[in-house]
């Protein structure tokens, strides 16, 4: 009996990088493994990702812990280094930096390290998170040039604030900052996430930055991974572990947010928010289970939820049920949850089981 286990495809995940060189056929790929791979297990995913480029992470533990494992791709620190003696660990380990702000930018000229690092200047083109200011960034270009601690032509990136909306008006007036940026750089540029790997060619430069698709998950708004031909990396499944018999009138979980409206049969599932499972999932998000889709039925709880089976006989304690993935699309219940897919995949707890499989499946992602 399965009991919260996360299946991941690898032969899916190398699909979907495919997918990416497809669409950005002359860029180099720097794929994101922050987060856990978001939730798919960094070492397991790195060592799969034979293609990138260059691997992409948020924290300089999840640079280390790769490097641990025997990775030796180039691995970029998306937020750089938060204090100064980290440029030690960082030059030993041939890691990568972003500088995006003027006090890394003072730190790393500063440093007196072993060995060179490459270095990519993260500019503010209009989401107003991190980077430089594009005013400053001609100064800063020609300060760095030619620096000791810097390895080769720094690299040129942005972030895109809204490429998940093809429509919204800030996605001209970032490419159009980066535009004018480029002519005071002489290097590489990256400046194209998921989102605008699909939707805008024109943004792809010499190096794009894969994450959420390289899971099989849509990075835009109002489509599903099956329009751009991706497939789900993770199913995330569970076990029926009771059948109860419920009367009209009979209400199911904490709350009692859920009442029978005749008398029915419900099937409880070994799976709840203690491993991921969204918490605010509303009754009748769809669980699968034999092939068919079945309501949630009743409050997630830490351990379990319950689905209405209706009449159904051929259901029985041990069958497995499929929370997402493979024939039930992850946007289809981060839409029910009122959230986003990439807080589902993030969101799965080290209670559940990772099993990696190579396995080629078909894979039907329609809602």
């Amino acid at each position: 009996m399965k009991i919260a286990v996360a299946e991941i495809n690898l032969e899916a995940l190398q699909h979907n990088l495919l997918v990416v060189k497809r669409n950005a056929p002359n860029s180099k790929i720097l794929a994101m493994l922050k987060a856990n791979a978001y939730g798919h297990g960094t070492t397991e995913i790195a060592k799969s990702l034979h293609q990138a480029d260059a691997f992409g992470v948020a924290r300089l533990s999840e640079a280390v812990a790769l490097r641990a494992a025997g990775i030796t791709k180039p691995i970029v620190l998306l937020e750089g280094f938060f204090e100064a003696d980290e440029l030690q660990i960082i030059s030993n380990l041939g890691l990568d930096t972003v500088l995006h702000t003027e006090q890394q930018f003072d730190d790393f000229m500063a440093a007196d390290i072993p060995r060179s690092v490459r270095v990519w200047l993260k500019v503010d083109t209009g989401m107003h998170r991190l980077g430089l200011p594009p005013e400053t960034f001609p100064a800063i270009r020609e300060k760095i040039s030619g620096h000791k601690n810097i390895l080769g032509e720094p690299i040129l990136m942005s972030h895109f604030g809204c490429a998940d909306d093809v429509t919204h008006s800030l996605n001209d007036y970032q490419f159009s900052v980066f535009e004018e940026l480029q002519n005071h750089h002489k290097g590489e540029c990256s400046f194209a996430n998921s989102a605008a790997i699909l939707s805008f060619k024109n943004s792809h430069h010499q190096w794009v930055r894969p994450g959420i698709m390289l899971y099989g998950v849509s990075p835009v708004n109002n489509t599903s991974a099956l329009d751009y031909e991706l497939k789900p990396v993770m199913t995330l499944k569970s076990s029926i572990i009771a059948i109860r018999e419920v009367k009209k009138g009979q209400s199911v979980g904490y709350g009692a947010t859920w009442v029978a409206k005749e008398d029915t049969r419900l099937a409880v599932i070994a799976i709840g928010y203690g491993d991921g499972y969204p918490r605010n999932a509303e009754n009748g998000t769809p669980i699968l289970v034999n092939g068919v889709k079945y309501p949630l039925s009743g409050r997630v709880s830490m351990d379990m939820i319950s689905i209405d089976i209706g009449n159904e006989k051929t259901i029985k304690v041990g069958d497995e049920a499929i929370l997402w993935g493979e024939n039930l699309p992850l946007e289809t219940i981060a839409d029910y949850a009122k959230t986003v897919p990439y807080e589902l995949l993030c969101g799965v707890t080290g209670r559940v089981e990772k099993r990696f499989s190579r396995v080629k499946n078909e894979f039907n992602n329609r809602p």
